[in-house]
């Protein structure tokens, strides 16, 4: 059995969705993105999600059991620390200190950590023997989608919260980590 242009579909939509929570969180926790950014994030976004399946597929099975188990682990740490981090500016007394800022450091760790379930998907690419390049751009393509729709939906839902929203924000990073560490 083989993907197919439906199955990988629904597949991209699948991995897309930590992509687009952390957009969203993003949309709604920094508030001054400009739309040179918001593409920066769909690029990272989307570009990591189809680069993994990319690794994944010529790694093949023989590393994929350690490195999965690594990179849920890997996932985890990152989004906990963001997290932990967001909640602690929003907790912050000081108003200064709370980062509107956008950082490409930040942006990586998150993509990194938002598109590693997609290695797994690029090994099960390999085994069932399917071209990976339409595979890997599909990917891409919804991941790329949902990262700057999360973002613009993110900004919309921000404006009727306010600024401690930042808060709900670290703790669904921080869920999203625990997702991907116990693999759900």
């Amino acid at each position: 059995m083989s993907f197919n242009i439906i199955s990988i579909s629904l597949i991209a939509v699948a991995l897309a969705m930590d992509a687009f929570s952390v957009s969203m969180t993003k949309g709604f926790t920094q508030k001054n993105l400009s739309k040179s950014q918001i593409l920066y994030y769909g690029l990272f976004f989307g570009g990591f999600q189809a680069l993994m399946p990319v690794l994944g597929y010529f790694c093949g099975n023989a590393i994929a059991s350690i490195v999965e188990t690594l990179a849920s682990i890997i996932g985890f740490i990152l989004l906990l620390g963001i997290g932990l981090n967001m909640i602690r500016e929003s907790l912050s007394s000081d108003d200064e200190e709370i980062t509107d800022v956008f950082s490409f450091k930040e942006v990586t760790l998150l993509a990194i950590a938002t598109s590693i379930d997609a290695f797994a998907v690029g090994i099960a690419i390999a085994l069932l023997k399917d071209p990976i390049l339409i595979s890997s751009i599909i990917i891409g393509a919804v991941a790329f989608i949902f990262s700057v729709s999360g973002i613009f939906i993110g900004k919309k839902i921000g404006h009727f919260v306010g600024d401690k929203f930042q808060i709900l924000g670290g703790v669904i990073l921080i869920l999203i980590g625990i997702k991907i560490l116990l693999g759900f």
